[in-house]
């Protein structure tokens, strides 16, 4: 099966002795696409360097919910000034997380705005992280509120997406209605492992509703390991496990499934840089991650 990983943080301080080694067993496995996100400036530099250094992986700048109380304005100006580099396809990873309130609520919101803005002056998808507790939806809630309020749904995205996905709601959970109000605004969805945990049942229905060119799977790497990996670092070689998942559940066959899955890719993350697509079946055994052509 043909594989892509739409959001893995490669520069997370798990990878750092052994990064090209990670993305090689990847590339071996038959993973074509990774989006690398950030989530505070430096990170936002790490993934630029990554995707200087591998042109098959693409970079992502923003500001993660997590960190919205930490990011002042003038790193802000940084990172947008970020996101009209080539290597840049998308916004974030930014979002809503009523969990795990390492913001206060109103910096996370300030933040989200800021990064919605960003995505849509730029014309490059916003990716969402949305977490409520367990059996919850307020983040959810709040975050289709914000999402309308920005211009999703509306002329201002159509003109600076077109038909393509305004955003991402990454590493989706949440309730099937959710997924419905998102589809309708025009977004995709990527499951990652958290769907093989208990209380994230109804991603199994939103896996289905999921129209092939809006689906996209992903590992959230390092997190979020998926049966079988390493619970402690998750690669995105393990992207194989959620794609069979959802493969599965929507009844497609491998070969198909696969070939929708770097189509939905390209689609929703169209590169401004050539030197991708050429090389992806010139995989050399010897230099699996792509060093040497």
């Amino acid at each position: 099966m043909r594989l892509v990983d739409s959001h893995c943080h490669l520069q997370a301080d798990r990878f750092a002795n052994d990064v090209d080694l990670v993305i090689g067993a990847a590339r071996l496995g038959g993973v074509e696409r990774i989006l690398v996100p950030g989530w505070d400036g430096g990170s936002c530099d790490a993934a630029l360097a990554l995707a200087e250094r591998f042109d098959w992986l693409d970079a992502a700048v923003g500001v993660h919910p997590h960190d919205a109380v930490r990011v002042d304005d003038v790193e802000w100006s940084r990172i947008a000034a970020l996101a009209g580099d080539a290597r840049v396809v998308a916004v974030g990873e930014t979002g809503l997380d009523l969990d795990r309130t390492f913001s206060p609520v109103a910096d996370q919101l300030r933040n989200l705005r800021r990064n919605l803005r960003l995505a849509i002056e730029t014309g490059k998808p916003a990716i969402l992280h949305c977490r409520s507790r367990q059996g919850a939806r307020v983040a959810q809630d709040a975050l289709v509120v914000e999402l309308r309020a920005a211009g999703f749904g509306s002329a201002a995205a159509t003109n600076a997406f077109g038909d393509r996905p305004p955003a991402v709601i990454h590493s989706y959970s949440g309730p099937v209605d959710f997924a419905r109000e998102v589809l309708d605004l025009g977004l995709a969805i990527s499951f990652s492992g958290l769907v093989f945990r208990r209380g994230e049942e109804a991603s199994a229905e939103v896996a289905v509703i999921v129209p092939a060119d809006r689906l996209l799977v992903e590992t959230d790497s390092p997190f979020l390991s998926p049966p079988g990996a390493p619970r402690g670092r998750n690669e995105p070689q393990w992207v194989q496990t959620t794609a069979d998942w959802a493969a599965t559940r929507r009844g497609d066959r491998p070969d198909g499934f696969g070939a929708g899955l770097v189509a939905a890719y390209d689609r929703t993350f169209p590169r401004a840089r050539p030197g991708r697509t050429e090389r992806v079946h010139r995989v050399d055994t010897a230099d699996p991650a792509g060093l040497l052509y």
